[in-house]
């Protein structure tokens, strides 16, 4: 009978420090959504802007498509080089960052906390510090998306290739065979299908990136996008964002439909 009437585990009483911890989220989640400053009243007082904005990007404007449709082909072309570019830099920084294939244990860390030190800073703070190196222009934004591409690719690399089996690699190894030998005839064919996944991902990653890029200067139709607002021009905001959407679509289907070829072939 005790059993019958006993609460099922999802049920159970929390532990104590479960509880403790849940209350110290909830009144930091409170804090934080007092620092974040929401207010409803302005949130109110702000809709009529937004609805006037939203009537001015109707109908969306196309007396500069020609020039906005180029720089979206820029936006794509950044992408696409930094996003290969830094897949190739990515590959080499992973077999150093492996467990299984770095030559020391010190050299992985080192590989691991630079790898960390790229992703750890934010696409615009790179962007600005390459604008301020380079100046304006698709160059700043295309070493960003470099930057960018390598410290998301260089880890997931990395696991990529410590989870290979071992077995392939191993024989190499006891035939004699080099360590690049091992790398490129066992190790990276059985990693290849996780790394072109990445690799895909990546891209679309790069693509939305490149968009936001153009704000601080770094080229691309995300200048486009600032130069537009900043004029009060909406109807031609409406129109970029329109060609964005596309552009963010088409990029997605394509990888998507990789990715499904890549598995089918996989099975």
């Amino acid at each position: 009978m005790a059993e019958l009437t006993r609460l099922p585990p999802r049920f159970e009483r929390p532990e104590p420090g479960s509880v403790l911890l849940f209350l110290a989220f909830v009144a930091f989640f409170a804090w934080s959504l007092a620092a974040a400053g929401i207010s409803l009243p302005e949130l109110l007082e702000g809709l009529p802007n937004m609805g006037k904005i939203a009537s001015e990007m109707v109908p969306p404007a196309t007396d500069r498509f020609m020039p906005m449709l180029q720089s979206v082909l820029v936006t794509f072309q950044m992408a696409l080089v930094g996003t290969v570019v830094g897949i190739v830099l990515s590959l080499p920084l992973a077999i150093l960052a492996s467990r299984n294939h770095t030559p020391h244990p010190l050299i992985r860390a080192a590989v691991r906390n630079v790898v960390s030190f790229i992703r750890t800073v934010p696409d615009l703070a790179w962007a600005l510090f390459f604008v301020a190196s380079v100046g304006l222009g698709p160059f700043a934004g295309t070493l960003t998306l470099i930057m960018d591409t390598v410290g998301f690719c260089a880890r997931f690399f990395a696991e990529a290739i410590e989870e290979v089996d071992e077995g392939p690699t191993e024989a190499l190894a006891a035939i004699g065979a080099p360590p690049s030998a091992v790398i490129a005839c066992a190790t990276l064919p059985m990693a290849m299908p996780s790394l072109i996944n990445t690799s895909l991902f990546a891209l679309e990653k790069a693509v939305r990136s490149s968009v936001v890029l153009g704000l601080v200067g770094a080229g691309g139709i995300g200048a486009e996008l600032a130069t537009s607002m900043e004029m009060f021009r909406y109807d031609q905001a409406a129109t970029i964002v329109l060609m964005i959407f596309v552009l963010v679509v088409v990029v997605e289907m394509l990888s998507s439909r990789a990715r499904h070829r890549l598995i089918k072939k996989r099975h």
